[in-house]
């Protein structure tokens, strides 16, 4: 299908979403899709729709079939499991790493470290591990057919590869799916993913 690719840079200070992208989204998220007449935010909901809308039965497995319930899983496992604590470290990384007052260094960064070393990096080792070997499995999320809950997962891969550690399998697939025309042509369209660490 036919698509274009606007960039919206979110404030340098703030990270907050632009104007131009509220006039979009009222709550200003990324990514959102304007289709016609229908503006869908929310990735898991963006892929619904165009698998539904164009996908003509491809990239989603057959109704009832063990993939489609393994392709279900990971279409949420995105945006539900996975990213929440990859968020949080980000966030707990600036707090560490940020400007403040030096009165509240040692305070801000101790609660950063305590956070991040008692919660969120056992969860993102824990989930690394688990799509690392839910990736030995198989090629692609849902089995060994590429589908929609491959493209859903590919950031959260890709930022758990840069936030936490790349391992073999989540490597690969990151190639793979890299590898894909569409992903290349999406790159040229629309510029390089920059992963923030």
């Amino acid at each position: 299908m036919p698509y274009e690719i606007k960039r919206y840079a979110r404030d340098a200070k703030t990270s907050l979403a632009p104007p131009e992208l509220l006039k979009v989204h009222p709550l200003g998220k990324s990514p959102v899709i304007t289709d016609g007449d229908l503006t869908i935010a929310e990735s898991g909901a963006i892929i619904e729709y165009l698998v539904d809308r164009y996908g003509k039965g491809a990239l989603i497995p057959p109704a009832g079939s063990r993939e489609r319930l393994r392709y279900t899983y990971w279409l949420h496992f995105a945006e539900g499991t996975a990213m929440p604590p990859l968020l949080m470290k980000l966030v707990f990384n600036r707090i560490e790493r940020g400007p403040m007052p030096f009165f509240a260094k040692p305070i801000a960064r101790g609660i950063a470290r305590k956070v991040r070393g008692s919660f969120i990096d056992p969860n993102l080792e824990r989930i690394v591990t688990y799509i690392e070997a839910e990736l030995g499995r198989s090629d692609w999320f849902a089995g060994d057919a590429f589908t929609a809950a491959d493209i859903q997962m590919s950031f959260p891969v890709a930022a758990a590869a840069a936030r936490v550690r790349a391992m073999p399998n989540m490597t690969r697939f990151l190639e793979r799916i890299q590898g894909r025309p569409a992903y290349k042509q999406a790159i040229e369209k629309g510029g390089e993913v920059r992963i923030i660490s």
